[in-house]
């Protein structure tokens, strides 16, 4: 058994803190020469069968360089594939996803139209790493379906963003006829399967979330101490000291509930959107500040910290925005 210590270890040799944002196709080879992509298959089916620990593990020490390699589209993806009952040939693309391949799932609603003839148009937004996906699962009018990329009626378009750390494209559908073997559920099996894998995509949202204000503290206490100003260094002022720490208070139970819901399998849905809101505020928060500590040099980009803000605001939209999950807490509190 590969203990949690281990795969860290290996993740900070693999993916050194001083190299932000590793070119993707090198890192997402490396990720799949270590086996990342198969932690969660189970041994039966030729993976290593690690628990949620393993990839969140895996997930928080990604964030920490924000790596552009799509390991959790890739891993819900896999999840995806897993849970279906009637995908044609489902053990082989399961092989194919943890030899490499990248077959990302789409989560967010879409709309599309059906023509008579059964054909689909419309786009499905948002698909990270679009470019360089053999296909992708998608809700189609008929369930989740595997759509290939390269498949008639299919082109993908690039949709810039501010986070330069990932890169995210519409998929066009413009008469594309699903494939029926292609199908992982109908639409009422299409939401067990959802609401199966959304813990998580939360829980891995989180982990990204704090691995990176973690690293975003640790680089602007390095920049503190090195930084002078009237012949001492600045991490000796006790406002920056006590700013420091601030963050530093905001990280540790934030934390410490990411592994608490990650070894809690019976954390509600509501519990696990509670922690990635928690996660993703306290990024957003840690970089604002992060920045701030860097002084002028902060706000350009000439310093890397900044990097770390983008990703955090991108980070907040994910899986459901701050406000939704804040009304949908408020209202379970006021029912109970």
């Amino acid at each position: 058994m590969i203990e949690l210590n281990e795969l860290q270890d290996a993740a900070t040799k693999a993916f050194p803190a001083d190299k932000l944002i590793p070119e993707r196709d090198a890192a997402w080879a490396l990720a799949a020469e270590m086996g990342w992509l198969m932690i969660r298959l189970p041994e039966e089916l030729g993976g290593l069968g690690l628990g949620r620990d393993a990839s969140t593990t895996i997930h928080f020490e990604m964030g920490r360089v924000l790596s552009s390699a799509p390991l959790i589209p890739a891993q819900l993806g896999l999840h995806a594939i897993l849970e279906s009952q009637t995908l044609t040939g489902r053990e082989d693309w399961l092989e194919r996803i943890a030899s490499g391949e990248y077959v990302p799932l789409h989560m967010l609603p879409t709309k599309l139209e059906t023509s008579a003839d059964g054909a689909v148009s419309g786009t499905v937004s948002g698909v990270f790493e679009g470019d360089m996906a053999t296909a992708v699962i998608a809700y189609l009018p008929g369930g989740y379906t595997l759509v290939p990329t390269d498949a008639p009626g299919v082109s993908l378009v690039e949709r810039p963003i501010w986070d330069k750390s990932r890169r995210l494209f519409d998929l066009v559908l413009d008469g594309f006829r699903p494939d029926p073997a292609l199908v992982l559920a109908d639409a009422e099996g299409s939401r067990a399967i959802h609401d199966a894998i959304a813990p998580e995509a939360h829980i891995a949202v989180a982990a990204d979330c704090l691995g990176g204000a973690n690293a975003a503290l640790d680089m602007s206490v390095e920049y503190m101490k090195m930084r002078k100003q009237f012949d001492r260094p600045i991490a000796m002022f006790q406002a920056l000291k006590h700013r420091a720490a601030d963050c530093k208070i905001g990280i540790v139970p934030a934390e410490a509930l990411l592994w608490s819901r990650t070894a809690n399998e019976a954390a509600t849905p509501l519990e696990l959107g509670a922690l990635k809101t928690l996660a993703a505020e306290v990024y957003q928060a840690v970089t604002e500040e992060a920045i701030q500590f860097h002084g002028g040099i902060g706000l350009t980009d000439e310093h890397q910290i900044h990097l770390f803000m983008k990703r955090a605001m991108l980070n907040l939209q994910l899986c459901g925005s701050p406000d939704l999950w804040k009304e949908r807490l408020g209202r379970a509190a006021l029912a109970a």
